[in-house]
């Protein structure tokens, strides 16, 4: 039999270690819990009815159709054997492995207090966009329908916590969908007079960027309408809304639709390898590497993307952490799948070196920040171009030409028109959100 790779989790990482074992000569078993790859960059603008699903997410089986030595399964995993080279799915199935890849990614982290959760849902899956989606249009739905002011206010007041890029690209989106999609679709609101805030612990926007970019990206939030709180700590999250604390004192914000972008933990598959392993996690719970990706005694188990706390190793250099990018997970990715093939011809693996070409983060309609690294230095500059440059790097690297050929007309559309045709909601007013609750307390009793 030939050697057997097993590669946990489907996304950037998962994804390019199995197209680049393509001519290895190994047996691929690619194992997720959903049936689709997701190009989690364009995942806010589903949550923000700009695109459809199947715009930035594929079938796991549809890519891998002409690929004849992957089989793709649909499961959880919930333990790993490294001692028997198993792995137990959550339906009792046992897969063997000769070579392990683990690229679970990561998930939402509340800093711990879950309990926030069914308030202020994150943004990581087509479920969770889903639900964003929902909560939004049903707080529109809900104020036309209410009488009373302040639960009128409460309801128009969408507040987004976290500065990243996944902040401010929904903070942003948020105040375009009020003051340019929905204006005249209502008779008794006004969506212009919606409130959007966006919600930042630290004194800045985008951190991980120049601080000169940073202040571009708040000036352009501000044009959109968006009211940024910097320097603002979170200390509460409820049904009606949340409460900060910043340098003016305490402050109750009123609000039956909240976003959290403010936190990130890895998967809960990296404690059940810490516990098979012994391998050593990070604060945030991710796997700590070796320079090639391995385990520190399991040379035949690799850790990537956003699982993996690891190093760019390059001569001559300090080590520095990769950042929890989807670039960084593909390179991740394609760097297993090579040190697996020089295991396989009984060569020395690599240890893995990160190329970092920059950020990009896009605002709103026709704003975004650049900050790239070019041969000839860093390369910054914010505005229509970073838009434009935003875009097409976006589109370039979706799955699949019909994915890139529906995105770029449904933006040229919406472009020129400022409509969002995925405002399509299944199942009408749900109780369980916070905006119908909000409808049915304001409903008078039967009868």
């Amino acid at each position: 039999m030939r050697p057997q790779v097993l590669i946990i989790g489907c996304g950037f990482g998962g994804l390019e270690a199995a197209r680049a074992l393509r001519s290895a000569d190994v047996d691929i078993t690619l194992v997720d819990k959903t049936n689709h790859h997701l190009f989690q960059p364009l995942l806010y603008q589903v949550a923000t009815a700009g695109l459809s699903a199947p715009s930035i997410a594929a079938p796991i089986r549809h890519l891998f159709r002409r690929q004849r030595n992957v089989t793709t399964l649909l499961g959880e995993v919930v333990a790993i054997d490294p001692q028997a080279r198993t792995v137990a799915l959550k339906d009792g199935a046992t897969l063997h492995w000769d070579h392990l890849i683990v690229a679970a990614g990561a998930t939402h982290s509340y800093f711990g207090r879950d309990d926030w959760a069914p308030f202020a849902p994150g943004l990581k899956t087509l479920d969770d966009a889903f639900e964003i989606r929902r909560r939004v249009l049903m707080a529109f739905e809900a104020a036309e329908r209410e009488d009373d002011p302040a639960r009128r206010a409460a309801l128009l007041q969408f507040v987004v916590v976290g500065g990243g890029p996944t902040g401010v690209e929904l903070a942003g989106t948020f105040a375009e969908i009020a003051r340019h999609t929905l204006p005249g679709e209502f008779r008794r609101i006004d969506p212009r007079q919606a409130r959007v805030l966006l919600v930042e612990g630290g004194a800045r926007v985008l951190q991980s960027m120049p601080e000169r970019l940073c202040e571009r990206a708040r000036e352009q939030l501000t044009a959109l309408g968006v009211e940024v709180k910097l320097a603002a700590r979170v200390t509460g999250i409820d049904a009606e809304g949340l409460d900060i604390t910043s340098a003016a004192g305490h402050e109750r914000l009123l609000s039956r639709c909240i976003v959290w972008a403010a936190g990130v933990a890895a998967s809960p598959l990296g404690r059940t390898l810490a516990q098979a392993t012994g391998c050593t996690l990070d604060r945030a719970g991710r796997v700590v590497v070796e320079p090639d990706l391995s385990l520190q005694g399991h040379p035949n188990i690799q850790v990537i993307g956003d699982l993996a706390a690891a190093h760019s190793h390059v001569p001559g250099r300090e080590p520095r952490p990769v950042p929890g990018v989807s670039p960084g997970a593909k390179q991740m990715g394609r760097y297993a799948a090579a040190n697996i093939q020089r295991r396989l011809r009984g060569e020395a693996t690599q240890a893995f070196r990160y190329a970092d070409y920059g950020n990009l983060a896009t605002i709103g309609r026709n704003s975004a920040v650049v900050d790239l690294d070019t041969p000839a230095g860093p390369l910054r500059f914010s505005g229509y171009f970073a838009w434009l440059f935003w875009l097409f790097a976006h589109v370039w690297f979706l799955i699949g030409f019909r994915n890139r050929f529906v995105v770029l007309v449904d933006w040229a559309w919406a472009y020129w028109t400022h409509d969002r045709h995925a405002r399509v909601v299944a199942g009408g007013i749900s109780a369980a959100s916070p905006a119908s609750a909000a409808a049915a307390s304001a409903r008078p009793p039967a009868g």
